[in-house]
């Protein structure tokens, strides 16, 4: 998953193996009525047959696979209902946030519910990103499954079918197939939730590459963006992914689109991916972003839908249980995504070491002792939502790091993406590693300091040794370089928490001593409410300040709103993290830089 603004987290183990419940059981069939949209509210029904008294708890997710976010979406439920095989009610009572239970599973032959969707439906805490989450307007609807289904205890792994009733007007795109009936067949509740549905007045485009299918869907609030022009544009993307990965390890895959008000980020799945972006003119910068984002959600057809542990395989919807291996699944996946357009000339070297000064930005202003294992272990806790956009910051970076080191070792001959492509073969989508012997299989495979490597930036904190490993390419980084010339400073820079909030960071102790303090969440500007929404329109503004200017905040403070004023200051003007190829590199270097540029 890639969020535009931040990210926090949650993913789990089941208390059942799915393999054991995986015996021949109950017929579960859903309907959802599309046509029915008046209310914001999903109208679900489950015919089944053949419960047991085991299955006595009807469960809503927690979470899911990918959102690394707390969702409860039992909160979202109204008027749970269960009836026998006469029509007549039967008994039922919420348990829990998430659980309702059955008095009579055995008599039981339909369950219906409305579940509002998460898009307009607000919520005091764990508002569902937009990606994540469900909408239902006149001309579409999103879904994502875990936000409109349940399961049953016990039949996690049952296969199901599912039936959409909408306009006739409208278009479907999935990577769920359907079966002669039109029902959507899944063979199990988790491959409904790794599969969302985006249905409405869409457009489509298909095309093949080298035997996999590629199908975009897109709904365009004004019918500004179409899908043949995202594919156009993402053609070369696809290619150079292809080259990357040596051949797509999947048969069909689908990209589905929402372009309307809001812009959020995306969401990967083992055939497809969801995006949520503001709607505006397809410019070739908008494009080019569109697709660096697709970049990272496509390649996760490697991790950790072909690499990934057994925690990830066994996914628990109702107690989380974290992988320390998030450093693979997406640090590595965003270093993938960067590489492969460099590799293939989407990108030019400037234009990936400008990336690389980013993403050193925004790892400044993390916690520095906070490893990559300790921001997956705690990353469903305040403190590790704090951390986790870092996962593709400080995450990319480390296996940026690792795939030099990689090649340095093997004499420019196998690198991370070598490596990568190896375990993708060894495990695969139906086998999974072992969660706490990944870093010993990966040494293994590789190199004794591999080892090292790991214990010291993933599994610890030390500084990363950015100079060292680029200068082993010929190109020299500086922390920071002084340009002698003064300019106005502003003292505090902004990031955007788990939540959506936007939050003052790196307060200067200067600033700090007019009352603004770092996590002070911004309100407004000037008298201006600043939101997401328009917080780049607004803020951008910061950049005619002069030295003596006086800034009016707004901020929230530990729940309550307090006015600060802030004065531009002077300093003179100085560039973090820069990074420049080194003229006079050495004919080693330049060596392993040939081969650090090339797909092998």
């Amino acid at each position: 998953m890639k969020i535009l603004s931040a990210a926090l987290g949650l993913c789990a183990l089941l208390s059942l193996s799915p393999a054991a419940e995986a015996s021949k059981g109950p017929e579960l069939t859903y309907l959802v009525n599309l046509n029915d949209r008046a209310d914001d509210q999903f109208k679900v029904t489950l015919d089944v047959k053949g419960l047991k008294k085991e299955n006595d708890v009807f469960q809503f997710a927690a979470t899911a696979p990918g959102t690394y976010q707390t969702m409860d979406i039992g909160r979202y439920v109204r008027e749970f209902k269960a009836y026998d095989k006469k029509g007549r009610e039967l008994e039922t009572k919420q348990i829990s946030t998430n659980q309702w239970q059955l008095s009579k599973p055995e008599k039981v032959r339909k369950i219906s519910y409305r579940i509002a969707e998460t898009w307009d439906t607000e919520v005091d805490k764990n508002k569902v990103y937009l990606m994540c989450g469900t909408s239902l307007e006149q001309d579409h609807a999103l879904i994502n499954g875990q936000g409109v289904f349940g399961y049953l205890k016990g039949l996690q792994a049952t296969p199901l079918r599912v039936k959409l009733e909408y306009p006739q007007n409208w278009l479907v795109g999935t990577a769920l197939q359907q079966d002669d009936k039109g029902y959507y067949v899944a063979e199990n509740y988790d491959k409904v939730v790794d599969s969302p549905i985006l249905a409405g007045t869409l457009t489509k485009a298909e095309s093949k590459f080298k035997g996999t299918t590629v199908d975009i869907y897109t709904y365009s609030k004004t019918g500004e963006i179409k899908s043949k022009d995202l594919m156009a544009n993402m053609t070369d993307m696809l290619e150079a992914a292809n080259k990357f990965v040596v051949d797509f390890p999947v048969n069909r895959y689908t990209f589905l689109y929402h372009f309307e008000d809001q812009e959020m980020g995306a969401w990967e799945h083992s055939y497809s991916s969801e995006y949520v972006f503001r709607e505006k003119p397809l410019t070739p910068e908008f494009a080019h972003h569109i697709s660096d984002v697709a970049s990272h959600e496509f390649f996760h057809v490697i991790t950790p839908l072909n690499i990934h542990s057994e925690i990830i395989e066994q996914f628990n919807f109702v107690t989380p249980t974290p992988s320390q291996h998030l450093w693979l699944y997406e640090g590595t996946t965003e270093w993938a995504s960067d590489m492969m357009q460099l590799r293939n000339n989407l990108i030019d070297l400037p234009t990936y070491l400008a990336d690389l000064q980013a993403k050193l930005y925004y790892n400044d202003r993390m916690d520095p002792n906070y490893s990559l294992q300790k921001l997956a272990l705690t990353s469903y806790t305040p403190e590790g939502q704090k951390q986790y956009g870092n996962i593709y910051n400080r995450g990319a970076l480390t296996a940026a790091l690792l795939d030099i080191r990689l090649l340095e070792l093997s004499g420019g001959k196998r690198g991370l993406r070598e490596v990568i492509n190896e375990l993708s073969k060894e495990y695969g989508p139906k086998k999974a590693f072992p969660e706490n012997e990944f870093f010993d299989i990966f040494t293994a495979k590789t190199y004794p300091e591999i080892g090292d490597f790991f214990n010291r930036y993933v599994k610890g904190a030390e500084p990363l040794p950015i100079a060292e490993y680029y200068n082993k390419l010929g190109i020299n980084y500086q922390p920071l370089v002084k340009s002698g010339v003064q300019k106005p400073f502003l003292g505090y820079d902004f990031t955007v928490t788990g939540d959506g909030a936007i939050t003052f960071v790196q307060v200067d102790d200067e600033i700090s001593q007019g009352g603004l303090q770092n996590q002070d969440r911004l309100v407004a500007k000037d008298g201006v409410p600043v939101t997401l929404q328009n917080a780049q329109q607004e803020l951008k503004k910061l950049a005619a300040a002069k030295p003596g200017d006086k800034i009016k905040y707004t901020v929230l403070r530990n729940g309550e709103q307090k006015q600060v004023i802030t004065t531009v200051l002077q300093r003179e003007e100085e560039q973090k993290h820069v990074f420049t190829p080194d003229p006079q590199a050495t004919p080693q270097q330049l060596a392993l830089r040939a081969s650090w540029l090339r797909n092998m």
